[in-house]
């Protein structure tokens, strides 16, 4: 899982990294900080549209050549988006960075799970998807301090050459394995159950609100904040921290009581969100914010993913990497809603606009959950004591 994890690791780093750097990158192509900020739109689309797309088109071809080839297609659009000469390249190089993402991972859950055996779905998911909070905690802190020293292009130069690694650890440990049984047409019919259905609306509307925050978090705390610049990256390490143990966290919380653990991390989403215009001018509360905000963010990955695959059978891929796309394009709204209240002069507001859409993403959850049957922990669990 090693070379999973670390590929999982370079495209969220390649992903939120625009989040760090958005000042030297709006700087170098003279464009507005709202503007730059849509390179992570661009990203999000990317894997919300390809990765479904490429997910069809690769659903009979044998997994490890195929992720091998995936992990190629993300480094061929990092280097051109480490080389573009004009913003329209760094477009370019975004999405089709983003096009492999959304079916790597897929590969990555369903291979995890397989290893570790349903009863520790949620943590296998967990631990592929570490790879994504790890990003948080050094990639994307460190991309904007070496961005902020030198220049935007680095980071991403750097996530090449970790990349080419990650394809290496795959190359030795991934065992060849022949292609899946199951077409095109048994994933469709998987997609189009209304469990998984649900839980794809979940993530879409749910997770889009940390996205208004976070994407314009450096900005929210240089300008509303007032934090000196080369305490900005140490802050992200703390949030990337919140974000690696409450997906670790998650992930057990999700193998032994789905419900209560989707339930809780959307509370507590709603309150830290919906606290960030309050706390913003102030530094000390804006760190234990930064912390909370870390903690619950993430933890959404790893339960709404089990959510899914307990429903997807035999045929799995395409839901998961419709769900995978389902953060991004979550990601999309956010990003595009926050840069348009940025433009608006609503950047210490937008924390409200947040809570919002993790308050539908709580409703969402319920519908989800009643269309779900419970399992065999949660019957156990229950038993006796009033149901959720």
């Amino acid at each position: 899982m090693a070379g999973f994890v670390v590929l999982v690791f370079c495209t969220g780093t390649a992903e939120y990294l625009v989040a760090g750097v958005l000042p030297q990158l709006a700087a170098d192509f003279s464009i507005s900080t709202a503007t730059a900020g849509q390179t992570v739109t661009a990203y999000a689309l990317g894997v919300a549209v390809g990765g479904p797309v490429v997910t069809v088109l690769t659903a009979r071809l044998p997994r490890k050549g195929l992720a091998l080839s995936l992990g190629l297609l993300f480094i061929i659009g990092t280097v051109v988006t480490a080389l573009a000469p004009t913003y329209a390249w760094v477009i370019v190089g975004r999405v089709v960075s983003a096009s492999s993402q959304a079916t790597l991972f897929a590969i990555g859950l369903t291979t995890s799970s397989a290893v570790l055996g349903p009863a520790k779905q949620g943590q296998a998911i967990a631990i592929v998807g570490s790879g994504l909070t790890v990003a948080t905690v050094l990639g994307v802190p460190l991309g904007a301090l070496l961005g902020g020293n030198t220049s935007w292009r680095i980071p991403f130069a750097m996530v090449t050459v970790l990349a080419v690694v990650g394809i290496v650890l795959l190359a030795w440990a991934m065992p060849r394995t022949p292609a899946p049984a199951t077409g095109v047409g048994d994933e469709i019919r998987t997609l189009l159950r209304g469990p998984i259905l649900l839980a794809v609306a979940t993530t879409v509307i749910g997770f889009a609100g940390v996205s208004i925050v976070f994407t314009y978090l450096v900005p929210l705390l240089a300008e509303v904040t007032g934090m000196a610049a080369a305490m900005i990256p140490v802050l992200l390490l703390v949030y990337g921290a919140g974000g690696f143990v409450g997906n670790l966290v998650a992930g057990r919380l999700a193998d032994l009581s789905l419900g209560r653990t989707l339930a809780g991390i959307f509370l507590a989403l709603i309150a830290t969100l919906a606290a960030v215009p309050v706390a913003a001018p102030y530094t000390v509360p804006m760190v234990v914010l930064v912390l909370l905000l870390g903690l619950v963010s993430t933890a959404t990955i790893a339960p709404l993913q089990s959510l899914v695959m307990r429903h997807a059978g035999a045929a799995p891929t395409l839901s998961l990497a419709v769900n995978v796309g389902a953060f991004n394009l979550a990601n999309a709204i956010g990003s595009a809603l926050g840069g348009v209240g940025v433009a608006a002069g609503l950047l210490r507001w937008g924390g409200l606009g947040g809570a919002t859409f993790a308050a539908l993403g709580l409703l969402l959850t319920a519908v989800a959950l009643r269309a779900t049957p419970r399992p065999v922990a949660d019957t156990r669990e229950t038993s006796a004591v009033p149901s959720r």
